[in-house]
């Protein structure tokens, strides 16, 4: 039996749509494997209800195809689906660790990667990596066709989950189709000033370089209340603000101190719009770890 302990994660960053993600240090799943003949999954957990139970329906199933590796599987939901939180890379990089150690696969974080971007696939409908690869490697991650690229970054964050779902399948329906020349040299240079921001864990250089032009607008149109929570983040001292993943989670770059002021803020800012939401004073941390074995 091993346990494993994997993060959510929030990808896209606003200026790095399907290439940038980063875990996070709170919230994570729990996922504990035991060799079997025959492949079940049990969830529990936060969303455990609308969750599919059946391999061919988990994202985990697709993860136990691609490693031979047939196993009753525990997935403990502390990421909640349809958050803007990697909620079903969560459960496939725990399930590609854990999997990986109990059958003795060899493979290194790296090369599981691509093994856990084919549960989401089961998902989206597209197996990008962009959750998963923080998922799996942790700090701040880059993932392009050829392969991920990762760096510790030590950067306070504010999540806020509204009690409202976005589907990632929605959340792409929306994604622009093309973009003004001027709109792609500004995401350009957005993204390179976080990237050197996270290289630096320099909280201020990320929150710059969040700002997008072309996703973000489309997909904030999706939250309720997103704009007003957007300026009162910034107003309480968020150095950036965006939609984390496909929404409808907002995240938002901190310098340290400042956390508990930024959330209360976003909290605020949903209730005025009569949202509930929950806020989780974060940073970026470290990839799935295993608990048990």
């Amino acid at each position: 039996m091993v346990t494993v302990r994997a993060p959510a994660t929030s990808a896209n960053l606003g200026s790095g749509f399907d290439v940038f993600g980063a875990a996070l240090s709170r919230p994570a799943d729990v996922v504990t494997v035991e060799r079997a003949d025959r492949t079940t999954i049990e969830v529990t957990g936060v969303g455990a209800q609308y969750i599919p139970e059946d391999p061919e329906g988990n994202t985990v199933g697709a993860v136990v195809e691609a490693l031979d590796a047939p196993a009753h599987i525990h997935i403990d939901k502390g990421v909640r689906p349809a958050s803007g939180l990697g909620s079903s890379a969560a459960s496939a990089a725990g399930a590609a660790v854990a999997l990986n150690r109990l059958y003795d696969r060899g493979y290194s974080r790296e090369e599981l990667v691509p093994i856990a971007a084919e549960g989401e696939a089961v998902v989206s409908g597209v197996a990008h990596s962009d959750n998963v690869a923080p998922s799996l490697l942790g700090g701040f991650t880059v993932t392009t066709t050829d392969g991920t690229h990762s760096v510790d970054a030590r950067v306070p964050l504010v999540v806020c989950l509204p009690d409202v779902a976005v589907s990632t399948r929605d959340a792409r329906r929306v994604v622009p189709e093309t973009a003004s020349m001027d709109d792609l040299v500004e995401t350009v240079g957005n993204a390179a000033t976080l990237a050197v921001g996270m290289c630096r864990s320099d909280p201020t250089l990320v929150g710059a370089g969040m700002s997008d032009p072309i996703v973000t607008p489309e997909r904030a149109r999706l939250i309720t209340g997103y704009d007003a929570v957007h300026d009162a983040a910034l107003a309480a001292g968020a150095t950036g603000v965006t939609v984390s993943g496909a929404g409808p989670a907002v995240v938002a770059a901190c310098r340290e101190g400042s956390r508990q002021a930024i959330a209360a803020a976003m909290l605020d800012a949903f209730a005025e719009a009569d949202i509930d939401a929950r806020a989780y004073q974060t940073r970026i941390g470290r990839g799935a770890t295993v608990l048990e074995e």
